[in-house]
């Protein structure tokens, strides 16, 4: 009788652990600003993205485990934001969840005409930690240059777009 109370009690702590969702790689979410608030329970990074060089196109906020693996490989990212661009004094910010505190590293791309392509010559990027592009690194830093760690409740950063 006890064996079976206890092979209950495990099968119950089970159920309850599966039932609270994860976060699954390649999930586009929306950019709710209120998961960042001031009753904002986290974890969650809090993106500040400056320096649009123009008010058009869309922008693309994308985080990712900070695993050599996983940084910037298609399919890889944990979550993504996708909207128009519409800065106030050329700065946006995003509400980034994450699973639980740890290192992640984001990546932010601003597609200035909203084609859905990467040109070189006139979108810009940017990524945690703000790591210098450059032709030689054709834009795409190491996962140690981008990786911070994000805690319990928001982690604010800031991104800083660069253009080629």
């Amino acid at each position: 009788m006890v064996m079976l109370k206890v092979a209950l009690g495990l099968m119950s702590a089970v159920a309850a652990f599966s039932s609270v969702p994860a976060m699954a790689h390649g999930q586009e979410i929306p950019n709710d600003l209120e998961r960042c608030g001031p009753n904002a329970k986290g974890p969650a990074v809090l993106v500040d993205v400056r320096g649009f060089a123009a008010p058009t196109g869309k922008v693309r906020v994308q985080s990712y485990p900070a695993t050599k693996a996983a940084w910037l490989t298609k399919g890889e990212w944990l979550t993504r934001i996708e909207t128009d661009v519409r800065p106030r004094d050329g700065a946006m910010r995003f509400c980034v969840p994450v699973p639980h505190q740890g290192r992640y590293a984001i990546a932010v791309r601003h597609d200035r005409d909203g084609n859905g392509k990467t040109d070189i010559s006139r979108d810009g990027g940017g990524f945690s930690n703000n790591p210098r592009l450059s032709i030689f690194n054709l834009g795409k830093p190491g996962v140690e240059k981008a990786a911070f760690e994000a805690g319990a409740g928001v982690t604010k950063i800031t991104i800083t777009l660069q253009y080629m």
